[in-house]
């Protein structure tokens, strides 16, 4: 089976680690032929090639406009402009070939353009994986509205969003509470084609000894004798970055917690100005780690942190929460309420959740951490790994995917 794999991602090569490339790799141990389509923006000046090429897989990066951590207009007319660059390039790089399965993930929803003609040429069946919900989740963080001139821009986004649904044979929403919310606000869509695909990865074996565990710390400056808290990803309006700062106040005077962030985004430099003007003895933050010193470093803290912002009213499903499964560490997620990745860690006994409304319920949480035995909390982030393994493996995905590909009659 040809698989022609579209995603915004900054996918580099199949043997890198990542939700998007395990799950390219495992199609390809699967046997099928994978060509992965992935933007490199302007600012990388390269130009689009065909950049990794094997037996049955192929990666095609495509010259687009800067697509992150730049202004909302420039971003937004590169994101529009997208589809119309991957149709070029596909036709030219990879030409003769005929595709069985265009798989594809959000964001973007404007690639729906080049998803509807490679469909309609090959008679290919179609595959969203349902990574964001966009453009409710920019109504929600109030970079669009409903009405004025921002209300046409979101107009024309929710437009595309409708199309790409309808376009698509199969979606595959990252939660329960996701595909709920697609269900209830899409009218007239077909619930029979609609899944749960989650977030999933290939794990790997990041655990560290103690004496591992000492020299990471060491290495970047962390206390060997406090409660690590870690963060580890984007730091966006999503994030609530000045929700984070609240309640890294609240938590000033605490002897026991220290929390390392690890990240960089839109708005980083609103934790930068907090950590130079305020100083707080119980923060270490890093802009960038080499990948692997960022698992190693995962793995030497103690309990991985999940921030969303109050506002959201759409189900996000964070995929960094893996990467502390992985690590075999619990979870602390501090979230907005319609989101069920809080009940999820909760119930399945990995780790707490609070809402993000209230930074003192955040320190109340940090405090009954601090107070757990070392034992206790290993226990709950074996728990995390166990759950990993039972839930979040590309192996699940990919078998889920392709039942639903053979209800719909691809012949695999």
């Amino acid at each position: 089976m040809n698989i022609l794999f579209l995603t915004m991602f900054n996918f580099k090569s199949f043997s890198d680690s990542g939700i998007y490339e395990d799950l390219a790799r495992e199609f390809v141990n699967n046997r099928h032929n994978v060509y992965v389509v992935a933007p490199t923006e302007k600012r990388n000046n390269a130009d689009t090639a065909v950049t990794e090429c094997g037996d049955n897989y192929a990666l095609l990066r495509v010259k687009t406009g800067n697509l992150q951590k730049t202004g909302f207009i420039k971003k937004g007319i590169a994101t529009v402009r997208v589809s119309a660059q991957f149709k070029k390039a596909i036709k030219k790089h990879f030409r003769g070939i005929k595709f069985d399965v265009i798989l594809y993930s959000t964001p973007p929803i404007t690639l729906y353009d080049a998803i509807k003609y490679f469909k309609n040429r090959d008679n290919a069946k179609t595959y969203l994986l349902l990574k964001d919900i966009f453009p409710q989740n920019a109504v929600d963080l109030g970079v669009l509205t409903k009405s004025g001139l921002k209300g046409v821009i979101y107009k024309y986004f929710r437009g595309k969003e409708k199309k790409l649904y309808a376009v698509s044979d199969r979606i595959g929403c990252m939660s329960e509470a996701n595909k709920a919310y697609i269900i209830e606000h899409n009218s007239g869509i077909d619930v029979g084609k609609i899944s749960v695909v989650s977030n999933s990865i290939e794990p790997r074996n990041v655990d560290l000894t103690a004496d591992e565990k000492i020299e990471m710390r060491n290495k970047y400056g962390i206390p060997q004798d406090k409660r690590i808290f870690v963060y580890g990803g984007n730091l966006g309006r999503p994030q609530d970055i000045p929700f984070i700062i609240e309640c890294l106040k609240s938590l000033k005077d605490n002897k026991q917690a220290y929390f390392v962030v690890v990240g960089d985004g839109t708005e980083y430099g609103k934790l930068q100005n907090f950590a130079e003007t305020e100083k707080p003895t119980n923060l270490k933050l890093l802009k960038r780690l080499p990948r692997d010193d960022f698992d190693r470093m995962i793995a030497a803290c103690d309990v991985g942190l999940i921030f969303l912002d109050r506002r959201f009213t759409i189900p996000n499903y964070p995929s960094r929460l893996l990467s502390y499964m992985q690590a075999c560490i619990p979870v602390l997620a501090c979230t907005d309420s319609n989101t069920d990745v809080g009940n999820d860690i909760v119930n399945d006994g990995y780790g707490w959740w609070c809402e993000s409304s209230d930074p003192k319920a955040f320190a109340a949480l940090t405090e009954k951490i601090c107070s757990m035995s070392g034992a206790q909390l290993s226990e709950t982030g074996e728990t995390a790994k166990r759950v990993l393994y039972d839930k979040f493996t590309v192996k699940t995905s990919v078998q889920k995917i392709t039942e639903d590909l053979e209800h719909e009659n691809t012949g695999l």
